[in-house]
This record gives structure tokens, sequence and C-alpha cells, in this order.
């Protein structure tokens, strides 16, 4: 006997919209949802995901959910698909969740009721840990924020290891008194927070971070009272170039020199990291090549379904600028 959307209603106790809302990561009472994933179990739904991707298909559009359209590198990567999907006669339905989940979940329902062809999402840290709950009718690649689990297609920087990069680079010179600023709503910045703790290690320093909203106003405030503080670092590593900008405010409002008084280093090459004076050193990301390789993802994934999952590892470029060029320094 064939299960159907109906089935697992009656069980639940809810309405078939209200199930599918829940299936699709919509908004819905945690009450509710555990109610409809009991009914799926019980009844043993499993929802035919590839007659709606046929039928979805001819809609002719993707959709784009990103974390931060003010970040810099979700402009460029939403730039990237926007020309890959023109290319491929595809429209773009642009989302931005600002690190909010049940914006996100609105927009994934969003994307369902739109018939979107596919997805590609950098997800908030909420709805990465339920990332293999998630009952979507349409095939979703992840970008920048892969998180655990293997069911969706990915493109992610080696964050870890680009963290670590500029901390070497740092503790190479002497500097021993090394601060990480970290953002507190994506995975991204834990990994690269992970690369910092573990250079640290490496080098034989006690870490000494500070974890705040992805912004450069918070990013401001945080440093202007660690500098403030007994415990002034040499050096700091913003790990986006939203808290790097808000870092050099704070320093330059403090009088500091850079980077004879502190030295700093961070991701993404903004052409303000260049125009400054002195440059800044950065973790430049391939961001253009990681937005058009999503794309090419989703699309392979629209052609063939039951293909392995890939997940797509890329290494960013360091380059070094006057901000880090500080010689043998006191480790005093």
């Amino acid at each position: 006997m064939s299960i159907s959307i109906n089935d697992v209603a009656r069980v639940a106790g809810v309405s078939k919209s209200t199930v599918s809302r829940a299936l699709g990561g919509g908004p819905v009472s945690a009450d509710v949802r555990a109610r409809v994933e009991a009914a799926v179990r019980q009844t043993g739904y499993r929802p035919n995901l590839m007659a709606r991707r046929l039928r979805s298909r001819d809609s002719g559009l993707v959709g784009m959910i990103v974390a931060d359209i003010r970040n810099p590198f979700f402009t460029a990567a939403i730039g990237a698909v926007e020309e890959a999907a023109y290319r491929h006669d595809l429209r773009l339905v642009l989302c931005n969740t600002d690190e909010d989940p049940q914006r996100e979940a609105l927009y994934l329902q969003l994307m369902h009721e739109e018939r979107i062809s596919g997805v590609i999402l950098a997800p908030t840290r909420a709805t990465q840990a339920r990332l293999e709950q998630l009952q979507l009718e349409f095939p979703m690649v992840l970008l920048d924020r892969a998180g655990a689990g293997g069911r969706y297609d990915s493109v992610v920087l080696d964050n870890a290891a680009a963290a670590a990069e500029l901390v070497a680079g740092l503790a190479a010179q002497g500097l021993v008194r090394i601060g990480g600023l970290f953002g507190n709503t994506s995975s991204t910045a834990l990994e690269r927070r992970d690369g910092y703790l573990q250079a640290m290690q490496a080098a034989g320093l006690a870490p000494d971070y500070r974890e705040v909203a992805p912004g450069a106003e918070a990013a401001a405030e945080a440093v202007a009272a660690w500098l403030a503080g007994p415990s002034r670092p040499q050096a700091l590593v913003a790990s986006n170039s939203l808290l790097l900008a808000g870092a050099l405010q704070a320093v330059r409002a403090a009088g500091l020199r850079i980077p004879q008084d502190l030295a700093l280093a961070g991701f993404d090459n903004e052409r303000w990291t260049e125009l400054v004076e002195p440059g800044i050193t950065v973790i430049e990301q391939p961001v253009e090549d990681m937005g058009r390789e999503a794309m090419e993802l989703l699309l392979a994934r629209l052609r063939s379904p039951q293909q392995p999952v890939r997940k797509v590892v890329m290494r960013g470029r360091c380059i070094v600028r006057g901000s880090t060029a500080v010689g043998r320094a006191d480790p005093g």
C-alpha cells in the first residue's frame, strides 16, 4: 500500500500543508515538527522527490540563500553564481538571512512554493545542525559552510589551514601574544578558530581569542576593550573582512602603530586592504571559483540526482603585506 503525505498528516493530527512545511524546513513549532517526524517514521512515508524535481526543472529558477549580503565574500559569490546561472539560461532568486534561522526557514519554504529547481545555501549554525533531517524537494549545494554529515554537495575553503598559515607567519617573526578574533554565528569562523588554536599549540604559544557578532562595529568594540586591558596582544588575526575592518578601526582609535605596536592579518583580499597604509596581510579566497563550482555541482545534481555526493575543498592564497612586517619582535 502506497503511503502519502495525507497519511502523515492524519497520524500527526495536522494539515497536509503543515506536514509540507515541517518536512521542508519551514516555520512550524518544535512540537509540531516532532509530531510530523514521528508520523513519518510510523508510516514509513518517503516523499517522491524525483517526481517533484522533474516538474520543478521547468521553472528555470535556481535559488541562493546567503547568510549576510553585506559581507563582501557573499557579494562576490552572488555575482559568480548569477553569471553562471545566466550562462545556463537560468534565473536566480536571491535571499539574505542575516544569520537568522527563522528567516532561513521561511526562505527555504519560499523555494519550495516557487518550485525552485535547486538551491545554493550558506546555512546558519542552527540549520547546519539539522541538515540531515531536512526533507527538501529540491537538490541543494552548500557554499562556504558544509558542516557535519555527507548528504549535500558542498564547496568550502580549507579554513583551518588558512588560519594556521596566518598564525605561523606571525609566530615565525617571534611574536608570542597572537590574538584571534572570530565571528560567533558560522561554522566557517569555528573552523578558522580551530586552525588558529592548532597553530598556536604547534608553536607552543598560549591562545587568546574573542568571539563576536560578525560585523565591523562589534569587532571595533571588542578590540578596543581588549587593547585597553592588561593583556594587549602583539598581533591580531581576524576571521573575515568585516571583523578585520573593525579591528583596524579600533587600533587606529587607540593611537597604535601597525605593525610596530600591533601586527594585523585576516581574511578576504578586499580592495581597501591593499590601499590602506600599511597594506594588510590577508588570505585571499577563490570566491568566484567557489561560486562557479557551487553552480556546476547544482547543475550536475539536477542532471544526475543519484550521483555520489561531492565536497570540493579549495585553498586560499596568503598575501603578505606591511601589516605583519615586524621582524623579530620583543616577546616581553
